[in-house]
């Protein structure tokens, strides 16, 4: 038996590949509440969160950002749906023998440009040059710390129910909790597609972005009781991981999902699910329902303009279940891989 790329692509597959031969090895280690079990999108110890990620994208350089974008943002996004304020990153490099300096430049350019942008200290990293065909993978690890805003959330919370958690948890939901996306999805994954053999006249640039820039805004109203990233697998994905973790259903209503008109031609054309495709500059949240509006607005305030409550959680059902725009309803379920290849 051989290691298939579904194994590595978020979804189904991969949760299946990590249980079998990762957590059931390692899956009780924890310095603090979060067990590596619990694959949640970062750990904790000693009153920090600690993530990592690695960074495959093809191209390295696309569409609205770079690998270099990718490798910050990205793992401070793992941070900052854990209410954590990203304070450290590392940095290792691959890169391929004969990969060009001006192309190198531009990514660490971007990587300047966003550690600057959250007031992020890099400050440890490795460098290798190989001869393999990988152009350039990228790694970082990253630390976010406690912060005024995440304390004031909780709190919040607290204020409607019982809350056991230090950090926003991904298994926070409770029945009632407002479900909000912070804006059109599926920008990245088509961004990726337009920067590589696609020939369609569409202006379509990443969404890769710093999430923590309006997160934080989100926590200092409160009630933020859930967020996901929904990076591998899109929406489809990030949704069914917070109803399963939860132990609740999600009801969607399928018309408040914002999506570009472009992209979902882009998908409708070639016959692909904008749900399941990757986004990394947004976060889905679970929200304390008498808070939710109050949060949408902040988001709004924040630049986020196409946020909006897309559903709730539920104790009807287990599944998520989308009601079209023709008013059928359906069940979503977790795509088996994300369907584009490379793509972060």
């Amino acid at each position: 038996m051989l290691i298939r790329r579904e194994d590595g692509a978020g979804g189904k597959y991969m949760a299946e590949f990590l249980k079998k031969h990762i957590i059931s090895r390692f899956g009780d280690n924890r310095l603090g509440e979060i067990s590596l079990a619990d694959m949640d999108d970062s750990s904790d110890f000693d009153g920090y969160v600690f993530t990592t990620d690695s960074y495959v994208v093809s191209p390295p350089i696309f569409r609205g950002g770079s690998i270099g974008s990718l490798a910050v943002c990205g793992t401070a996004n793992d941070l900052a749906v854990m209410g954590a304020k990203p304070y450290a990153m590392s940095l290792a490099l691959i890169i391929q023998e004969g990969f060009k300096v001006s192309d190198f430049e531009k990514i660490m350019n971007d990587v300047e440009r966003w550690v600057k942008e959250l007031d992020v200290k890099l400050i440890t990293g490795d460098t290798k040059v190989v001869s393999a065909n990988v152009e350039i993978i990228a790694n970082t690890s990253g630390i976010g710390i406690r912060n005024s805003a995440l304390d004031h959330n909780i709190s919040v919370v607290k204020e409607y129910r019982d809350y056991p958690y230090n950090w926003v948890r991904d298994c926070g939901l409770r029945e009632g909790d407002a479900i909000i996306v912070s804006g059109c999805v599926a920008d990245h994954a088509v961004a990726i597609m337009l920067s590589r053999e696609f020939d369609f006249d569409i202006d379509v640039q990443s969404d890769v972005y710093p999430v923590w820039l309006f997160v934080k805004e989100a926590l200092e109203v409160g009630g933020i009781t859930a967020m996901k990233d929904p990076t591998r697998g899109g929406l489809a994905n990030a949704l069914n991981e917070l109803a399963e973790k939860s132990g609740v259903g999600i009801y969607i209503e399928e018309e408040r999902i914002p999506i570009r008109e472009e992209v979902k031609g882009f998908c409708e054309v070639l016959g692909l699910d904008p749900l399941s495709m990757a986004n990394e500059g947004k976060v889905v949240m679970g929200v304390v329902e008498d808070m939710a509006e109050d949060v949408l607005k902040a988001l709004h305030k924040a630049g986020q303009k196409y946020a909006e409550i897309i559903g709730y959680a539920t104790s009807e059902f287990e599944e998520v279940v989308v009601e079209t725009e023709i008013g059928t309803k359906k069940v979503l379920p977790p795509p088996t891989a994300d369907p584009i290849p490379r793509v972060c």
